[in-house]
């Protein structure tokens, strides 16, 4: 199983995200969605389990997501230091052992293991400012170690 992993559109769902999730089987977003309609676009490419970030408002969210997918499980939530955890992220992680937290919010990807977990931070989706690089990131589940391919926008 293919997932897309995108995260802090802020409102702006660049139009070569479809192009780069062509395929996948699910769509993981770690928050600051933007209004709802940027998820019923990503919704057009494949289904969609996303987060609130700090950003949004007004839309229907959880703080936090356990998604099983693939025979995996991801721990999706928007503001995550994988050096620093908070106490509710650590007991969440020792209790439900997820294979990946996917996070957001720092607008910088990152892929990485932290005391045997490992965390994923596709990076800034949103619309383009100076100096800021952009991406999304897929991650194949069958693989038998998870890793992930980042994407330019």
């Amino acid at each position: 199983m293919k997932l897309g992993i995108i995260s802090d559109t802020h409102g702006f769902l660049d139009p070569r995200v479809a192009k780069i999730f062509q395929g996948v089987d699910h769509i993981l977003h770690a928050g600051d969605v933007g209004p709802q309609e940027v998820l019923l676009q990503l919704q057009a490419v494949a289904p969609v389990t996303a987060v609130l970030g700090n950003t949004d408002m007004f839309i229907d969210l959880k703080l936090m997501e356990m998604a099983r997918l693939g025979g995996r499980k991801f721990l999706i939530h928007h503001i995550v230091d994988p050096l620093e955890l908070s106490a509710t992220l650590k007991m969440e992680i020792r209790e439900s052992k997820p294979d990946a937290v996917i996070f957001g919010h720092t607008h910088k990807r990152f892929f990485g293991q932290q005391n045997g977990t490992l965390f994923l931070n596709p990076g800034y989706a949103g619309r383009p400012k100076p100096n800021q690089e952009r991406t999304v990131a897929i991650i194949d589940t069958r693989a038998q170690e998870l890793c992930a391919e980042f994407f330019s926008l």
